[in-house]
């Protein structure tokens, strides 16, 4: 089972790096009549020239983009937030149309469902990307490397990932603020984080049980893998006040996550575990088959939060943006209550959509 790490994260965190040496000559144009619009409300036009940093440097957009590429895994996300629609989207979880979650969809409006490409660990599809005639592509939420980068700016400004952060680890507030400078409109990406911060704060009032309890991140991919602080999925319970296991990113090391070994299963004995599962029940009793594991307070309590990887409920924990957010939160946090209300006779139930 590969767990939330299925496709090209996996691939592009764990494997060794793959250069791509991808020489594009002539590359046609699309005029766009089959594709995504650039914008669904507003103009920006007047914030241009704007300069991001990341990574490689920093890159300047001289102009409002209307041609907009996502190569980073969620940041189609806060495009659509912003009020513009790709004219292409890289695939990550789900299948969805235009690789828009059900949590975004409304705000394509009008507009045709962004082309689909495709990463699967050998760096982006850079003649698909050419040939969408983009402004701009974002790599935010992403592992682009030094040679991906320089390639796909051939073709348009590219903002890859920030420096500051892991691969992949860029908290869904700077990864919205990113994007916001980006396409001109700073202001309402701050408007939009302080929104979702909001919920955040309700879940937090309304549950101060949970700044008094720990909790750990988890998928059972050969073996048991658990998530690190740098992740966005371990953001979600530490911004909902709880605690990280304190030895968790010595283990993991500089990574997003790791494979923990059968004498660190103690990680896992948290006031409440998430657990990312292809099929819940399957995957609990496969879990209490290790006497380790079965033998954890945690797992004798029942106190185990178990989520479909495959379910748009999983598919929105994975993903972590401004939009989907808010869907994730009305289903995980009721699940986090039962988990670590002190009772044990209390059942954590899936949510039923």
């Amino acid at each position: 089972m590969l767990g939330s790490l299925r496709g090209t994260r996996l691939a592009a965190a764990l494997a060794s790096a793959l250069l791509l040496f991808v020489t594009v000559t002539a590359c046609g144009s699309d005029d766009g009549s089959d594709t995504a619009g650039s914008e669904a409300t507003g103009s920006s036009s007047t914030a241009f020239p704007v300069t991001v940093p990341h990574k490689y440097g920093s890159t300047t957009i001289k102009s409002e983009p209307k041609r907009i590429v996502t190569v980073g895994l969620t940041d189609q996300d806060a495009v659509l937030a912003l009020g513009k629609v790709p004219v292409g989207t890289t695939e990550w979880l789900g299948g969805y149309k235009g690789a828009i979650g059900p949590w975004a969809t409304d705000k394509l409006g009008s507009a045709a469902a962004p082309t689909v490409l495709k990463d699967t660990g050998t760096g982006p599809q850079t003649e698909k990307i050419a040939a969408l005639n983009p402004d701009l592509i974002l790599a935010v939420y992403g592992g682009l490397t030094k040679e991906q980068y320089d390639t796909l700016s051939k073709f348009a400004p590219v903002v890859a990932q920030p420096k500051e952060y892991n691969d992949f680890g860029v908290p869904w507030q700077n990864q919205t603020e990113i994007i916001g400078k980006a396409l001109g409109q700073e202001a309402k990406a701050k408007d939009l984080v302080a929104g979702v911060e909001t919920d955040f704060k309700k879940a937090t009032d309304e549950h101060p049980e949970f700044a008094k309890s720990s909790a750990v991140m988890a998928t059972p991919y050969e073996g048991i893998f658990v998530f690190g602080s740098q992740d966005p999925r371990s953001r979600l319970l530490t911004d909902l006040g709880f605690t990280l296991p304190k030895d968790l990113d010595k283990v993991i090391g500089d990574e997003f996550g790791a494979n923990i070994s059968k004498e660190r299963t103690d990680l896992l004995d948290t006031d409440a575990i998430v657990w990312i599962v292809s099929d819940t029940a399957k995957d609990k009793a496969e879990l209490r088959k290790d006497s380790l594991y079965a033998d954890l307070t945690v797992a004798k309590e029942d106190r185990e939060v178990f989520v479909k990887e495959s379910s748009d409920y999983g598919n929105s924990v994975s993903f972590v943006t401004v939009l989907s957010l808010p869907y994730m939160l009305e289903r995980l946090v009721p699940q986090l209550a039962a988990a670590v209300d002190g009772e044990t006779s209390t059942k954590v139930t899936e949510p039923t959509s």
